[in-house]
């Protein structure tokens, strides 16, 4: 049997797209090749045609993630591009429901620095969310900090939420933290 001429790009997208969801959803530490290569059909030598090693599918499907991201919150973000808008979305319970879809930093920040790999496009996505947040913020002088304070209260409350087991206490951790960082841009 002949495979197409793009086969292997396709199989390589197949697989990052898979990994990058895996991981937002799992962790890297959770997420064994095996099993990933499994789940698409594929065996776990074939891994080896596509990436160097496992570090190179985070780096790879980390982009791939971000990528995905950004896309999605274009979309979503289209008609209100506020950072009350951006934080409402990023702190959805369909965001708490779904981290395979979702940001990365929830998941993987702080394994990625725990294994001593932190990456640049960590450091992309974590800038260009600041960014995104001090657009929509007054230009008071303080917008730069708001950010960060925002950003660290989005990705903390995300955790946390996630990691309730109680969904009444999940969902307050989203409300709460929605109402607070909110207040935050006012004041």
């Amino acid at each position: 049997m002949r495979y197409a001429e793009d086969h292997k790009a396709q199989t390589h997208q197949r697989i990052l797209q898979e990994a990058a969801a895996r991981f937002r959803r799992d962790g890297i530490g959770a997420t064994g090749l095996q099993p990933l290569m499994k789940a698409l059909g594929l065996t776990h030598g074939g891994f080896y045609a596509h990436f160097k090693s496992k570090d190179d599918l985070v780096e790879k499907s980390l982009r791939c993630a971000v990528d995905q991201l950004h896309a999605s919150r274009a979309e979503k973000l289209a008609e209100d591009s506020s950072t009350q808008a951006f934080i409402d979305l990023y702190l959805s319970t369909a965001h708490r429901d779904h981290p395979e879809k979702g940001c990365p930093l929830p998941t993987m920040a702080s394994e990625l620095g725990q294994r001593g790999q932190p990456s640049e496009i960590t450091d992309e996505l974590i800038n260009r969310m600041l960014a995104t947040l001090e657009a929509g913020m007054p230009a008071d002088g303080q917008s730069s900090d708001k950010s960060v304070m925002l950003m660290s209260g989005l990705v903390g409350a995300m955790v946390l939420a996630r990691s309730a087991k109680d969904p009444a206490l999940a969902e307050r951790i989203l409300e709460t933290t929605r109402d607070q960082l909110k207040q935050l841009i006012e004041g």
